[in-house]
């Protein structure tokens, strides 16, 4: 794990992180949420819908991704102010590491690291501007639960010796996270659209 550059290992981390309980059994909820249409609608949506779904997409993607990046261009920032403090730091910091890794594990269990914010109030709607305020509303909702993954790929980004590296690897990790959301969307899309044709061909 070592010899893994940095930026992969950060995208890895974000692929962790989509697949995490709960993130990933939430994934439609939030395609209907942002596309400001139900599941039951999006299987058998017509062209136009999809167009908006995977548009939404994006921009919910993009808000998520401002959160995390920011998050790394700031644990950069803190990490050079206290970079005197370098050795005692990295002290800490690999015990966080190791806290959270045996947490992953299951060897122990953090409670609050299992809760998120579900966010109820946050309104959708079939809109980019919507969809980008909801993905900037849910990656803070996202942070308990990922917490761990998310902290150590920080930890990461604090010891880069550049604000431009911390949001780099920030953004790897964004990446990770985006591009099985993505997937997930197109997925939705097309087998609406393949419903819609079915349906439509049954009734010629």
């Amino acid at each position: 794990m070592s010899n893994i550059p940095l930026p992969i290992a950060a995208f890895a981390a974000g692929v962790l992180s989509f697949l995490s309980p709960c993130v990933l059994p939430l994934v439609p909820g939030y395609i209907s949420l942002i596309s400001g249409a139900s599941v039951e609608t999006l299987q058998g949506a017509d062209r136009k819908l999809l167009r908006s779904v995977m548009l939404n997409s994006l921009t919910f993607i993009l808000g998520f991704s401002v959160v995390f990046i920011s998050l790394g261009a700031v644990a950069t920032g803190v990490g050079q102010v206290t970079q005197r403090y370098h050795r005692e730091l990295a002290i800490i910091a690999g015990i966080v590491v190791l806290i959270f890794g045996l947490h992953l594990t299951g060897i122990f269990k953090i409670n609050a690291l299992y809760s998120d914010k579900r966010l109820h109030g946050v309104k959708g709607g079939a809109s980019p501007i919507g969809a980008f305020l909801v993905g900037f509303a849910f990656a803070f909702g996202w942070t308990p639960c990922i917490g761990p993954i998310l902290g150590a790929i920080l930890t990461m980004a604090a010891a880069q010796g550049s604000v431009r590296q911390g949001a780099g690897l920030l953004s790897a990790y964004a990446l990770g996270l985006a591009v099985p959301f993505l997937l997930a969307a197109i997925l939705v899309s097309y087998f609406g659209l393949q419903r819609r044709a079915w349906q439509q061909g049954g009734k010629d």
